[in-house]
């Protein structure tokens, strides 16, 4: 696992869970950031790449989550995941927000609230690959049948982020924030850097993200796409980031 080239260093603790993020399809638009501030917790920065904000919709695998030195359980620990996120700051660690973690696992929806304060919704999901190479997706809430649903396929070489680049920006984030009972907590996040390939995207319903009113005026048409094989992830659990 990655140890050297990090942004900052990883807890001195050991790590919580272990994971492996797969097949994700990452898909991009500008928003406006005053539009965006509400969803965010005042004491958190909304990061911006050349004055710009954005969030990215990411349908994708968790495969053998499990935690630190326990095996996996395939009913429990492999599961699809569509989430919305966005990249924030604070104390000079740049990370993401989730507003939404839309998932099919009864367990996760169940724990990560209480245990990270994510905000996991279960959502019936489905992700698989067809013979031709394209991935398709598809989520829907049993609550009010918000839906995510598309079709992607990589295309082009294998790549990893330039530095300086909107993709470092996107792809290379080692923590996560969570507001939880009004209080912002900080969980780190350890894996290698990110291998990617540009994609295309054909998306049939994304009411998932018209639900949250981000101002984005064509939400079938992302202004970035790019799909990644995946990574293996180390989670440490969350800390406040209030200053003692």
């Amino acid at each position: 696992m990655r140890t050297s080239l990090l942004p900052f260093p990883m807890p001195e603790r050991k790590f919580s869970l272990q994971q492996n993020w797969v097949d994700l399809t990452f898909m991009h638009w500008e928003v406006d950031p005053d539009v965006l501030r509400k969803h965010i917790p005042d004491d958190l920065e909304i990061e911006l790449f050349e004055g710009k904000a954005y969030v990215g919709v990411i349908p994708f695998k968790m495969e053998k989550v499990r935690p630190r030195n326990l095996p996996s359980i395939s009913f429990i620990s492999n599961f699809p995941e569509f989430n919305i996120r966005t990249y924030v700051r604070k104390d000079g660690k740049g990370g993401v927000f989730f507003l939404t973690l839309d998932a099919q696992s009864h367990v996760t929806c169940a724990y990560a609230p209480f245990a990270y304060g994510l905000p996991y919704k279960y959502s019936k999901c489905s992700l698989s690959i067809d013979k031709n190479g394209f991935y398709s997706w598809n989520s829907k809430r049993n609550s009010n049948s918000i839906k995510l649903t598309g079709v992607s396929k990589p295309r082009g070489p294998l790549l990893k982020a330039k530095k300086g680049s909107l993709e470092e920006f996107l792809f290379e984030r080692y923590c996560l924030y969570v507001s939880k009972k009004g209080i912002t907590y900080r969980a780190y996040t350890c894996h290698e850097q990110w291998e990617f390939q540009d994609a295309e995207a054909e998306l049939i319903d994304n009411s998932l993200t018209d639900f949250y009113k981000l101002g984005i005026k064509n939400s079938l048409k992302p202004d970035l796409i790019h799909f990644s094989k995946g990574v293996e992830v180390l989670t440490w659990n969350i800390e406040s980031t209030v200053k003692k």
